[in-house]
């Protein structure tokens, strides 16, 4: 596969589709008749948490490390993460044969840093800030030449995300919404691209907690918002939408909602009791929307990426 330097079409989707087809699991669309009574909607849940790496990531690193050339790959992977695009990167560069220096934050989840160790990445340790993070792979890249994978803002990785409402497309029955969690944008620029290439009617929602809320103000805005906080409990949603994410989802995406703390908690144990996995706090973030605003998705046929299972099993929200 070549590089993308524009916005995927819809054959780069499915050619990257099939490239990563050997390095991803086809995951499975999971119902639930006790959620579907409390929101009032059919929902069809796309479940990334069986994903490879326990994450939706694994397909957007997968795309973007497949379209490098040979000397590139030889020269290793680079990222800045502190979870799952870390461990996606890792992984990546394992079954590529190749080394993955992976940049996190001190204050990373220890079960992440576990992950990535698990895959052979090298893990260089920052102070926690997004300066830090970019100085620190900055010196990397210079000193091993290995390439940079971005986690969200770079149209081979919206590319690879993609492939993921792809599937649930082609597997669940016609749907009326399909909702993503929304942080960097990566998985629901993909979304939103791939839904609306293959179902036009299709409505595309995204959702994001209330305290960092950074894609819902700059989509209403139609300019780029930022956080100023990232005290959410859904620790993969803190990053601020990318300059390639948020024009993809100003044109695509339908409209974006909102949940709050408490929801988010409430839609994770609801997941966890109800349909008996294990999800992260991030990809309950649909979830709680849809609970939060029911009249939106009454009646609906409703597809929710959940995006991921890392789990700190010691630090859980809820007893």
């Amino acid at each position: 596969m070549l590089p993308l330097e524009q916005i995927p079409t819809l054959a780069d989707i499915r050619e990257t589709h099939g490239a990563i087809a050997h390095m991803i699991h086809r995951t499975p669309v999971l119902t639930c008749n006790s959620i579907d009574e409390l929101t009032g909607a059919k929902v069809y849940f796309k479940c990334e948490n069986f994903q490879k790496i326990g994450a939706f990531k694994m397909r957007g690193a997968s795309s973007a490390s497949l379209r490098l050339s040979e000397e590139e790959k030889k020269r290793g992977l680079t990222t800045h993460s502190s979870g799952n695009h870390a461990q996606a990167v890792a992984l990546s560069a394992k079954l590529l044969g190749v080394p993955a220096f992976i940049v996190m934050p001190e204050n990373a989840p220890a079960i992440k840093k576990a992950g990535v160790k698990s895959y052979g990445g090298n893990i260089i340790t920052c102070e926690s800030t997004i300066e830090a993070r970019e100085r620190t792979l900055e010196k990397v890249r210079a000193e091993t030449g290995a390439t940079f994978i971005h986690p969200y803002d770079d149209y081979n990785v919206i590319a690879g995300q993609a492939t993921a409402v792809k599937e649930l497309i082609e597997d669940a029955p016609p749907l009326d919404i399909v909702v993503s969690p929304i942080g960097g944008g990566g998985l629901m620029s993909g979304t939103a691209l791939c839904a609306k290439y293959l179902q036009p009617e299709l409505k595309v929602f995204g959702a994001e907690p209330e305290l960092v809320n950074d894609a819902y103000r700059s989509f209403r805005s139609g300019t780029m918002q930022f956080n100023t906080r990232i005290d959410t409990i859904a620790d993969g949603l803190r990053t601020n939408l990318g300059e390639k994410t948020f024009p993809i989802i100003k044109s695509h995406v339908d409209d974006i909602f909102t949940a709050s703390e408490e929801g988010i908690v409430k839609a994770m144990r609801l997941i966890w009791e109800r349909m008996k996995i294990i999800v992260e706090s991030s990809c309950s973030v649909p979830l709680a929307a849809m609970l939060e605003n029911p009249d939106a998705f009454a009646g609906k046929k409703v597809g929710i990426i959940l995006t991921g299972g890392n789990v700190d099993l010691g630090a859980l929200p809820f007893k």
